[in-house]
């Protein structure tokens, strides 16, 4: 395999509440954890969370850190899966924003697929970026001052998104790319 061991080393943030797109963290972190690296869930609140899985309730999977006891500062990369409620829960976490715009304000590489790009825009870091979505979220981003673009996935310094589970391929191996590539020093909102 390519990315065999390519992660070696490296600490990966999953950051998400109830409602995530299961397939949108399962995927991701099996291909992480394939490539070397070590993945945490991160969530609001420690326990367990539960996966939307298509069309009904998924799985539930432990947390491994609340917000609270998670440091940025000691992870490499931050992964964001979507699903609809995931997102739009977890924005109204003032601690969860934060936590993603402190990966952006560490210039380290942000992997976000599908109704994700939500919690960019909550944290304010998609002005000037290039960036896909889930299609319902183009609006919303492009009045954020994102230049939204159809692809199956998009690399912006630093920042992979992708629309939606069927990119999940594609969006995998350009998140392994950046995470090994390691900080992007234009990994920041732009003015």
């Amino acid at each position: 395999m390519e990315n065999q061991k390519k992660l070696q080393g490296k600490k990966i943030a999953a950051l998400m509440t109830e409602g995530f797109e299961q397939v949108e963290y399962t995927e991701p972190r099996k291909a992480l954890e394939e490539a070397g690296a070590t993945v945490h869930l991160i969530a609001p609140k420690g326990g367990e969370i539960k996966a939307w899985d298509e069309t009904d309730w998924g799985d539930s999977f432990p947390v491994d850190l609340s917000v609270d006891a998670a440091d940025p500062n000691q992870y490499d990369a931050l992964l964001l899966p979507g699903g609809v409620m995931n997102p739009d829960k977890l924005r109204m976490e003032t601690k969860a924003v934060q936590f993603v715009k402190s990966f952006f304000d560490q210039k380290k590489p942000v992997a976000a697929i599908c109704h994700a790009p939500m919690m960019l825009i909550e944290a304010d870091v998609v002005r000037g970026r290039k960036i896909t979505s889930y299609p319902s979220l183009q609006t919303d981003l492009r009045n954020a001052g994102a230049n939204w673009v159809d692809q199956e996935v998009v690399t912006d310094m630093g920042l992979v998104t992708s629309r939606k589970p069927d990119d999940i391929p594609a969006f995998n191996r350009k998140m392994i790319e950046e995470i090994s590539e390691g900080v992007h020093n234009r990994q920041q909102q732009q003015a």
